[in-house]
């Protein structure tokens, strides 16, 4: 990002300032989620919880809801193969709180998932209405401590991989395909780990993403039966 340009981006935020949460005028779809939001505690969402130490870099990642020609869908978007951590892998739009993202305690994740989100797919965070947050949780690999930011895109905008040095496309994905057991999959890596996946939009869905959407789509009464025994293996570079 150029100087000029993050300056403008800065203007651009403090304009959208304060940032909150509101649950007015969500479609009926979403309540579900919302009420999982409320009551699922951090180790129904994963095993990897936050260091107690306090260690770990805070960031923040934009879980955004929308709605398509196919009903109710997710944005996501696609690594650069050529980034150090987590290269070529679909993700939430999101990233590392910069100082200006204000109190990680507090409002400061909101602020870091919607900046990040515009930064990485272009999209107007003024069109987005956050409406939850999930527990924090922790990436073992890059010592990330993620705070999942859920919002409904109430006025959708277009978007693309503004960068390609970090983003190679962004996508949208329907719950439908999401939640069709003929899309899962177990995936496997050379270590031995396994994890919930998803086979969509030509793109395989894994790790900290996958066990994600997996939990919300559980325990927002979504699920259907599908075949853990299915297994996608992980190559070395996974």
């Amino acid at each position: 990002m150029t100087h000029a340009h993050s300056e403008a981006h800065e203007e651009h935020v403090t304009k959208i300032e304060p940032v909150r949460l509101s649950r007015e005028g969500l479609p009926e779809w979403l309540d579900p989620v919302v009420k999982a939001a409320d009551t699922v505690e951090p180790l129904q969402l994963s095993r990897f919880l936050p260091p107690e130490s306090g260690d770990g870099r805070q960031s923040a990642v934009l879980i955004l809801f929308g709605e398509g020609e196919r009903g109710p869908e997710l944005l996501l978007m696609e690594r650069a193969t050529s980034l150090r951590s987590h290269a070529g892998q679909p993700s939430f739009p999101g990233g590392a709180l910069d100082p200006e993202d204000g109190d990680p305690r507090t409002d400061g994740p909101l602020r870091a998932a919607l900046r990040e989100a515009e930064e990485e797919t272009g999209l107007d965070p003024r069109g987005v209405q956050l409406f939850g947050v999930l527990p924090k949780l922790y990436i073992p690999v890059s010592s990330f401590v993620v705070t999942p930011v859920l919002g409904w895109w109430r006025t959708p905008t277009p978007v693309q991989a503004v960068d390609p040095a970090e983003t190679a496309r962004v996508f949208t994905v329907p719950v439908a395909d999401l939640t069709d057991p003929r899309h899962r999959a177990t995936a496997v890596h050379p270590r031995g780990h396994q994890g919930p996946a998803f086979l969509v939009e030509s793109a395989l869905v894994w790790g900290f993403t996958a066990g994600v959407i997996d939990r919300i789509l559980h325990y927002a009464g979504w699920e259907r039966p599908w075949d853990r025994s299915k297994q996608v293996p992980l190559d070395w570079r996974s």
